[in-house]
């Protein structure tokens, strides 16, 4: 008997659609904050980070090769990695060499 009262009035439903939006909506929020957000920023830092090497300037490649940029052509980057031994890799492999910001 109560159901059929509450069927009438549409409470039950207007609450339960109503209650999963709100945590649907808050669910994509704290998701956008805390994921997507902050890789957002981190990619903008190392994309900035890329624009601006240098040569001469020392960085570690994706692959975990340390080195000293030579020469910098369009998206390739010859990279020193011993004494006259240089290697050619692609630009978006380069990050920021931590030991060398240390120093």
């Amino acid at each position: 008997m109560i159901l059929l009262q509450q069927a009438a009035s549409g409470s039950w439903a207007q609450a339960i659609f109503g209650n999963q939006w709100f945590f649907l909506i808050a669910m994509i929020l704290i998701f956008y904050f805390l994921m997507i957000r902050p890789q957002q920023k981190r990619q903008k830092e190392i994309n900035n980070f890329r624009k601006g090497l240098q040569p001469g300037q020392e960085v570690v490649t994706s692959g975990g090769i340390y080195g000293k940029i030579k020469e910098i052509n369009d998206n390739i980057v010859v990279l020193e990695i011993a004494h006259n031994v240089c290697i050619k890799v692609d630009k978006s492999t380069i990050f920021a060499n931590p030991t060398a910001a240390q120093q």
